[in-house]
């Protein structure tokens, strides 16, 4: 909520190729398909450039989101796009950054829900405008609800049900669900579905992600305060890392496993110290979502058909399969 992201790139290249061939038996066909044609066999688009704006929620400091526009920055690169990306993880403030692209009369939109309700005006005003809006990582529930064209990224609920369905097997009796922001709708489903899918007891607090030592500090008293909980499970892979901290402070015999990768995540896996991972890859996110709107604009194609997200997650990575991860993640791919 799996390949590399090599063979992500591929398949994607590969279903160009395939799309086109369809394109070129249609009644559009013509000039621009033939030209779409010579893009794919050289690997690289030589279609009219198009400018897509990319408007995440993403907070300061972030690492994840460097995934997220890694991803996006591949795709705009073979596709002859203009990325413009930028984020803000105020609602409001994302709201109007959306605004500003449709101002700015871009190609397509690419964008995250973390605040459904929020995004609801200003992505009818791009429908209305007909600029083309696909929705990705954060909203999976609510994008069709929103009037978007697609939908790339993980069902966070189902794969917190997965996630307590593992502690469950792993022996756990009760877990502790870390949410950096409250009414993210991601996250909070990410725990309901934790509550769902596991067998013990569940607890969740709510820590100020962009203040870190406030997380560790919030994390070490509850362990302090219940030493009955012995499964941390963090929304994110710096607070993950922190989480460690805080089960070593509070004298805990607690074990931690966390939702998204990073590098430093990858290598805490491999030494022991977090459980498992449950990577969504996110640079797929953010590459499907851009090649997305190139695909729209110059064949006419959508995935899902409209009305099923394009899921890019869950995949469990613990020590039995981490090292296969190791040298992707260290190069920010996953």
């Amino acid at each position: 909520m799996h390949r590399n992201h090599r063979v992500a790139a591929l398949t994607a290249t590969v279903l160009v190729g395939a799309l086109f061939a369809a394109g070129c038996s249609s009644s559009h066909g013509g000039k621009k398909s033939e030209e779409g044609g010579a893009a794919v066999s050289a690997g690289k688009a030589t279609t009219p450039r198009m400018t897509v704006a990319m408007i995440t929620h993403a907070s300061p400091g972030d690492t994840f989101w460097d995934l997220i526009r890694k991803g996006a920055q591949a795709a705009a690169a073979k596709d002859n796009v203009k990325l413009v990306y930028s984020s803000d993880p105020n609602a409001g403030n994302q709201a109007n950054l959306v605004q500003n692209a449709i101002d700015q009369k871009v190609d397509g939109i690419a964008l995250t829900a973390a605040k459904p309700q929020a995004m609801k005006d200003v992505v009818a005003k791009a429908e209305a405008a007909g600029i083309p809006v696909v929705g990705f990582n954060s909203g999976v529930g609510d994008w069709k609800r929103l009037g978007m064209l697609e939908y790339f990224g993980q069902d966070e609920n189902i794969a917190g049900q997965a996630f307590g369905r593992r502690l469950g097997r792993l022996g756990a009796k009760h877990a502790l669900c870390v949410i950096q922001e409250q009414g993210q709708v991601a996250l909070e489903a990410r725990c309901a579905g934790l509550k769902k899918g596991f067998s013990g007891k569940t607890d969740t607090i709510y820590v100020n992600g962009t203040d870190m030592p406030s997380v560790k500090s919030t994390i070490t008293a509850k362990l302090k305060q219940d030493s009955s909980i012995d499964q941390v499970v963090t929304l994110g892979a710096p607070f993950a890392l922190t989480a460690v901290q805080s089960v070593g402070d509070a004298g805990s015999k607690a074990k931690v496993a966390t939702f998204d990768l990073n590098k430093d995540l990858v290598k805490a896996v491999q030494n022991g110290s977090i459980e498992f991972a449950v990577d969504q890859q996110p640079y797929l996110q953010g590459y499907l979502a851009v090649d997305a709107l190139w695909l729209y604009k110059y064949n006419g194609n959508f995935s899902g058909g409209s009305t099923a997200p394009v899921l890019t997650g869950p995949a469990f990575i613990d020590k039995s399969n981490v090292d296969k991860v190791a040298e992707f993640a260290a190069k920010g791919a996953r």
